[in-house]
């Protein structure tokens, strides 16, 4: 049996658990499942990536897939491609992860992220190859797929990024860009300096070994001290694949997703562009989002964590806007998933269109609650168990905080743990009721 799907595809170790035998193996799947006509693939920076990537590539090809070989390329235009090209797309990128783990995603024709019915087939498909590795009846002669090289993939990506601005530049900005070592090192900081910003780079010399370590959106400190001893108006941090984005302030303040958010509903539906006056947003939302929005008169669509889901509501309902506290922001006019760079760029946008500063904007926007999160190991195949012995201290939690705060707990999408939530009225209260909501999980983990 191979691995599983989560919120966002596959991931493990390089070479241990996602090994290029189990990828191969994938790539015969995929193609079985999602077409064998095209495919576009690409990966982030991970030293696991070209041999990860060439497997995949070789069981797509081996079903008798053109394989469209875009190499070290964000997540989004992959994504972008697949629509442009009504073709399957695939990246190997383990996002945020650290540079040992890598992943698959997989996007069907049309740049759009599997639903659970799909992956419920790979994953079939995924077995059923494994099982039949010496039967399987193969592609031969003309007939067996090709490697192409990407063409302008790239070239029309960075296009339709300057594009989403319309005709409107970046000229005053001063910018602080950190690219996580990732994806966004090369394409990034060249978009925004097109556009007319100024430009300092953080963390853009990948080396295989430095993606995602002590930079991009999971450690932005270094960006925030960065940005102010620049004087710049704003910092973006990508992840690894740059498909989310955080954003930093003039004062090094962090701006999350749920602020972006909250900044573009606003802006959007000042221009008459939020459409329904909606915006899509998952369970982890900040109960300070929920009620700037209230207050705006925008309605809040809550969906599950992960984009996907982000993505399938704003299909669902028409509208316009979604995204996740992460960064993973979707502007559906403009792209099929989550882009860091597009959302840094419409981010920007909107603060070289106001008088304000970016801190004077965020702080209009929303006041963000304090939110505490904690992280909590849970025995492999255990998640569901220790989740019901939680419920009655999860309960006890959510009655003491009463409507002035919340408790979520969830297990986790990507990883072995499950993630305890509180917002409370004070930061001491959150982290008080997170500590015993997760000792509680620990004691139900040593059951």
């Amino acid at each position: 049996m191979g691995l599983r799907f989560g919120t966002d595809g596959i991931r493990g170790v390089a070479n241990t658990e996602l090994t290029p035998e189990l990828v191969l193996a994938l790539g015969r799947a995929a193609a079985q499942v999602l077409g064998r006509d095209h495919f576009v693939v690409g990966r982030d920076t991970r030293l696991s990536g070209p041999l990860i990537q060439a497997a995949l590539s070789a069981g797509l090809a081996a079903e008798g897939a053109t394989v469209i070989d875009v190499g070290v390329a964000p997540t989004p235009a992959i994504a972008f491609a697949s629509a442009a090209e009504g073709c399957p797309g695939a990246v190997i990128s383990a996002s945020h992860n650290p540079f040992a783990d890598n992943g698959v995603k997989l996007f069907a024709a049309g740049g759009r992220k599997l639903d659970d019915v799909t992956e419920a087939s790979l994953e079939a498909a995924l077995d059923h190859v494994l099982a039949a590795r010496h039967g399987v009846v193969a592609p031969v002669g003309a007939a067996v797929g090709r490697l192409e090289p990407a063409g302008r993939v790239m070239a029309d990506y960075e296009d339709h990024l300057a594009g989403s601005l319309e005709g409107r530049s970046l000229e005053g900005l001063r910018v602080v860009v950190d690219c996580a070592n990732g994806a966004a090192s090369d394409i990034g900081p060249r978009v925004l300096e097109a556009l007319g910003a100024e430009v300092q780079s953080l963390s853009d010399a990948p080396s295989g070994v430095n993606i995602n370590d002590g930079c991009g959106s999971t450690f932005p400190a270094a960006l925030q001290r960065a940005v102010v001893a620049a004087g710049a108006d704003a910092g973006l941090a990508f992840d690894g694949d740059a498909d989310r984005v955080l954003a930093v302030d003039h004062l090094g303040a962090l701006v999350d997703g749920d602020q972006v958010m909250a900044l573009c509903a606003l802006d959007l539906r000042s221009r008459g562009r939020l459409r329904e006056a909606t915006v899509v947003a998952t369970v982890m939302a900040n109960l300070g989002f929920r009620r700037a929005m209230a207050a705006a008169g925008v309605k809040v669509e809550e969906t599950a964590v992960g984009d996907r889901y982000v993505l399938e509501a704003l299909e669902r309902g028409g509208w316009s806007l979604g995204g996740e506290q992460s960064g993973h922001i979707i502007f559906a006019d403009l792209a099929t998933t989550g882009d860091g760079i597009l959302t840094g760029l419409q981010l920007l946008d909107l603060v070289a269109r106001s008088p304000r500063t970016l801190a004077e904007l965020a702080a209009a926007a929303m006041e963000r609650m304090p939110q505490v999160l904690r992280n909590v190991a849970v025995p492999t195949g255990r998640t569901a168990e220790v989740m019901a012995l939680v419920r009655p201290s999860v309960e006890a939690a959510e009655a003491e905080l009463g409507e002035a705060g919340r408790v979520l707990v969830r297990p986790s999408g990507t990883e072995p743990l499950v993630r305890v939530m509180v917002e409370a009225a004070t930061e001491e209260l959150a982290e008080d009721v997170a500590s015993r909501v997760a000792v509680e999980v620990e004691r139900a983990c040593s059951v």
